[in-house]
């Protein structure tokens, strides 16, 4: 029996991997409910096989009465805006005064528009999830963001030993408009933002509330005690690998023309994306 609930939690994990990551389902949704669902009675059989990890977490009903405050290993700061080309321009100059000979190139992203989130793995399993707070400590909800159905429980191959990963937990326009039309239904004012809905889902004290909810995890950042990457291209593409929903829309530009001509296209283009940016 042990051997069964392993391989279902394997195949579960997988199966969950191709559907909200890669955008490829590999079964219909009717098998994947069948299999979760052998996998849950298992489990309620056999409680000794407990795994805090396993893919019938997603489904909730764990409740938090108190969020326990945590300090991160690593600040999270927040970042800087510019508002024009020249302060871009006048930001390079800086750096370069630090620099003697350093070629400069430089890695475009959006800014998603979301609560800020650190996720904390150990050999490839998530093991803790915090709030951004003030940057120096926030939130515990590790039970709420085991919910999100693109955040990876447990990693697929290559991955360091223990790192965090930073990301925005996001409600897609699409996903939020369903909410507010239920809301309606049922004579409930309707949410006010995508935003502050996806910050407010992470701190609901039943977890299973949360599993309702169409939120996404979009993770942005791999933070080690030692540097393992070259280039922040490279920990995308290392953390595309090991298995987290990254967004495709990343490049690498060469210069700041480069960067120009990235923030020109996405400033007419903002409006195509299933969810918001705010930069």
């Amino acid at each position: 029996m042990e051997e069964r609930i392993k391989a279902l939690r394997k195949q579960l994990h997988e199966h969950n991997h191709a559907y909200y990551v890669l955008d490829q389902p590999s079964i219909s949704d009717y098998e994947f409910d069948m299999l979760l669902r052998e996998l849950i009675a298992l489990e309620k059989a056999h409680p000794a096989l407990y795994d805090p990890n396993s893919p019938s977490i997603r489904v909730g009903g764990a409740v938090t009465k108190k969020f326990p405050t945590i300090v991160h290993d690593h600040p999270m700061y927040s970042l800087d805006n510019a508002y024009s080309f020249s302060e871009l321009q006048d930001w390079e100059t800086r750096i370069l005064k630090g620099l003697t000979d350093v070629p400069i190139s430089y890695s475009c992203e959006l800014k998603y528009d979301g609560a800020s989130i650190s996720l904390s793995y150990e050999d490839g399993v998530l093991v803790r999830a915090v709030t951004r707070g003030d940057g120096v400590q926030g939130d515990e909800v590790t039970q709420n963001v085991k919910t999100i159905p693109t955040v990876p429980l447990k990693l697929r191959a290559g991955f360091a030993k223990r790192f965090d990963i930073r990301g925005e937990i996001i409600l897609p326009i699409a996903g939020f408009e369903a909410m507010n039309d239920a809301r309606r239904a049922k004579g409930e004012p309707p949410y006010m933002n995508p935003r502050n809905t996806a910050s407010g889902s992470l701190k609901l004290q039943d977890s299973s509330i949360v599993a309702q909810r169409p939120l996404q995890c979009f993770l942005y950042q791999i933070i080690t005690d030692e540097p393992i990457f070259n280039s922040q291209i490279e920990s995308l593409q290392a953390a595309i690998q090991w298995g987290f929903h990254v967004p495709k829309h990343f490049t690498h530009a060469n210069n700041l023309s480069e960067v120009l001509a990235f923030i020109e296209h996405w400033d007419k283009n903002r409006n195509d994306l299933p969810y918001e940016i705010d930069g």
